[in-house]
């Protein structure tokens, strides 16, 4: 995006009037003289900068602490809806009455919405504020959420309330990160800060699957999604009520229409084809019709951002930054296999091994408990361990945890293959999380936080819904060829073994990412942060600034 450079490390003298209404709005009107005329303010001497006249805003500790809780507790409540679908979307398919081939559906609607439209809502949050864009992610959420609970029997309109509420989703979880980067200067709290909110990806996973299943087990599964939008009214009220509104990073920017239309339509249908061939095979004609206008809009998208906008929703230049593009892949392959791996985990232990969700449930407590522990070690390591590595340990986790499941005996203890599976998986998701979050966030300008989390935003959750669309359409083939949906299922995971090798191969190969280890906001982003200051002061009293230049 376009931004104005100013020298503010020389003196500045005004000796305009309108300068020394400037003045006035960083230390106030004069007092009046003794005849009771106004008094006007005395130009500065030669030297002395204005922004020393500006009293930088402060927030207490204690209240950026609770504002930071209250952000991870959002993503844990968008989270809880997200798996929910993951946990659930086998018996939920079951309980309306489609066929087998559909329920991916239910996985798949909510991150593919939520993975698309993240893409621009930190740019969106840019200019119109990320807490408002945050605040009205929340609402949405949990209005959406309340409607899900009505959908007891109609399948396809339960699909289109959970996309709906991935629209919510894709409001919270970048502008949580950028409020999370802004409040928090870079160092040891603002990496500390990520990896718990990086951790409540998985915690609120658990909680999806944990909650869903005891709701199915003891009553009708709309309760859980009644509880669900409570939780969500209570969660985002409360961060209504203590944060406080702040001058957009970006005001009065514009927002790339021509760009988003192109960006976001072109990744919904390359995603609703692969997610769509399961069901209706690759001999539909407007499968193969789709997928060919999906790519061309995409190329247009990228055509259009770097050569006829000024105003990119994602401006290409934030690539030139060494190794990035490689980072970016790496992630984006991480979390097509994590996509894979979830959801025919849960069809292995509840198709094949018969489970219920709340039986998975508790399969699954070693997952949440190890990925809380791998959140904590990936901000503990990113000052001390390059990139590079931390992405290796990573993708080497969901490497094995995919191969452990597509070898799984029919008839084997949980313990043997399952266990471990789950354990290595767990660390997978907030290593590569919370290293490519905080490498994004420390290689960008403070202005660009909203775009880097947009970006990392859309790997995570539109990879998810990537990979599972991939392959669900590798099981449906091999199953239909070879009659066995046991092979069907060890087929798609070992797609997300054969994908994991990839991405360890191009990061070990190819990335080279110092360690980062800043303290405390750089000289140009306390700049930056003053000049909002003053931005914000100067729009808060602008109703006087007519009398204040006529008083000259």
């Amino acid at each position: 995006m376009a931004t104005m450079n100013f020298d503010f490390s020389r003196p500045v003298a005004l000796p305009s009037p309108e300068q020394s209404f400037t003045r006035t709005l960083a230390e106030g009107p004069a007092p009046p003289s003794r005849d009771g005329s106004p008094q006007v303010s005395p130009i500065p001497p030669a030297g002395q900068p204005v922004f020393e006249q500006l009293p930088s805003s402060k927030i207490t500790r204690s209240r950026r602490i609770a504002i930071t809780t209250l952000l991870v507790s959002a993503n844990l409540v968008q989270m809880t809806v997200n798996f929910a679908g993951i946990a659930g979307g086998s018996r939920l398919s079951q309980s309306m009455g489609v066929k087998k081939t559909y329920a991916s559906w239910i996985a798949a609607s909510y991150p593919l919405t939520q993975g698309t439209l993240v893409l621009i809502s930190g740019r969106l949050g840019d200019v119109y504020g990320h807490r408002e864009l945050l605040l009205a992610g929340g609402a949405w959420l949990s209005m959406t959420t309340l409607a899900s609970a009505f959908c007891n029997h109609a399948f396809f309109a339960f699909v289109i309330t959970r996309a709906l509420s991935g629209l919510g989703g894709a409001f919270i979880m970048p502008n949580a990160v950028a409020m999370i980067s802004s409040t928090n200067p870079p160092g040891r709290v603002r990496n500390l800060s990520l990896g718990f909110f990086a951790a409540s990806a998985p915690i609120g996973g658990y909680f999806g699957a944990l909650f869903l299943g005891a709701f199915m087990e003891t009553t009708e599964w709309k309760w859980f999604f009644v509880f669900i939008a409570s939780l969500g009214v209570i969660t985002f009220l409360a961060i209504w009520a203590l944060s406080s509104r702040e001058t957009p990073v970006d005001l009065h920017g514009k927002i790339d229409v021509v760009g988003s239309a192109l960006g976001v339509s072109s990744l919904v249908l390359f995603n609703f084809v692969w997610n769509q061939a399961p069901s209706v095979g690759w001999q539909t004609p407007y499968e193969i019709a789709l997928l060919l206008l999906s790519i061309i809009l995409f190329g247009a998208f990228l055509v259009w951002e770097k050569r006829y906008t000024a105003y990119p929703i994602m401006p290409l230049e934030i690539f030139k930054a060494p190794c990035f593009l490689v980072v970016i892949l790496v992630v984006l392959l991480n979390y097509m296999a994590v996509g894979t791996l979830i959801w025919y985990q849960v069809l292995w232990l509840q198709e094949v091994w018969k489970w219920t969700p709340l039986e998975f449930a508790v399969g699954w407590t070693p997952f949440v408990i190890c990925a809380t522990a791998a959140a904590c070690l990936a901000a503990w390591l990113v000052p001390r361990v390059s990139a590079q590595w931390i992405l290796a340990i990573g993708t080497c986790t969901i490497l094995v945890s995919n191969a452990l499941m597509a070898t799984v005996p029919l008839h084997q203890s949980y313990w043997a293959q399952v266990f471990p599976s789950v354990v290595l998986f767990a660390f997978c998701p907030d290593l590569v999380y919370t290293a490519g979050q905080i490498i994004a966030s420390n290689s960008v300008r403070r202005h660009q936080q909203g775009i880097a989390g947009s970006i990392i935003g859309t790997l995570n959750l539109y990879g998810n819904s990537l990979g599972l669309g991939f392959a669900s359409t590798i099981e449906g083939q091999i199953s239909k060829s070879s009659g066995s949906q046991i092979l069907g299922y060890r087929s798609a995971l070992f797609f997300g073994v054969a994908i994991s090798v990839l991405a360890l191969i191009l990061d070990v190969a190819f990335v080279r990412l110092v360690k980062d280890d800043r303290e405390g906001w750089a000289e140009e982003d306390r700049i930056q942060i003053d000049e909002r200051e003053l931005a914000n002061l100067a729009e808060t009293t602008g109703a006087n600034r007519l009398a204040a230049v006529e008083r000259l």
